[in-house]
């Protein structure tokens, strides 16, 4: 099993970071392949526009799709940017390792998503949900929220989880083909006791270990 893990926290001691070192510690165990993209770490432009590109089709005026076709069909990318499409091509799953932010993703793992779900690499042409470009592979959103799973819940402040994820999981995610797993949620970190947060992890371990075999998520109602 070849593993992308799109890593977007910025603190090295958060429950992110604890995550993402035990699903590469599990999968490395196991025999598997993973390779994680660190965004803070990298420094990650989450800006899309002109910079994306090697050379343009018309550089009077930036036609972002017609830009992003051009580029796929010519090898247009800027290396940085082509380096990351090179590994979601390469991934048969891919984990989304993020906090939840304002209900949705930090901006820098939402730049990386714009620039590198391009025209002609994740999706163009009629190809789309089940034909996806990257039909064939798995995807995960692996998350933490600072609220309580009560708080998520459908008599909660902020009602169930799944809906709030619906735009990554079919908007992005299955939309380019992806098959998508149900969700890791790990709910208040901050506010559990070190023991809590230690079965959270060996749960994530299992989990990781059966991303292949791991149950699709529903579409929200």
């Amino acid at each position: 099993m070849r593993v992308l893990i799109v890593h977007a926290h910025h603190e090295a001691r958060s429950f992110n970071n604890a995550m993402t070192r035990e699903a590469v510690a599990a999968l490395r165990e196991a025999g598997h392949e993973s390779i994680v993209s660190d965004l803070y770490a990298m420094r990650f432009d989450p800006v899309s526009d002109r910079r994306n590109f090697l050379h343009m089709a018309d550089a009077s005026r930036l036609r972002q799709q017609t830009e992003e076709t051009y580029a796929s069909a010519h090898d247009g990318y800027v290396s940085e940017l082509q380096a990351e499409m090179d590994k979601l091509q390469w991934c048969e799953v891919m984990i989304l390792q993020f906090p939840l932010w304002w209900l949705g993703m930090p901006a820098i793992l939402k730049g990386w998503v714009d620039r590198v779900f391009a025209v002609g690499r994740a999706y163009g042409g009629g190809r789309w949900f089940e034909h996806g470009v990257l039909s064939g592979r798995r995807a995960m959103c692996a998350i933490t929220v600072g609220g309580t799973k009560q708080l998520y819940s459908e008599g909660g402040m902020y009602g169930p989880i799944g809906p709030i994820l619906q735009p990554i999981h079919r908007g992005i995610l299955a939309f380019t083909g992806f098959t998508v797993i149900a969700p890791f949620v790990v709910y208040a970190p901050n506010r559990i006791t070190a023991q809590e947060r230690q079965a959270y992890l060996a749960e994530y371990r299992t989990r990781v270990l059966t991303l292949q075999s791991a149950p699709s998520e529903a579409p929200a109602a």
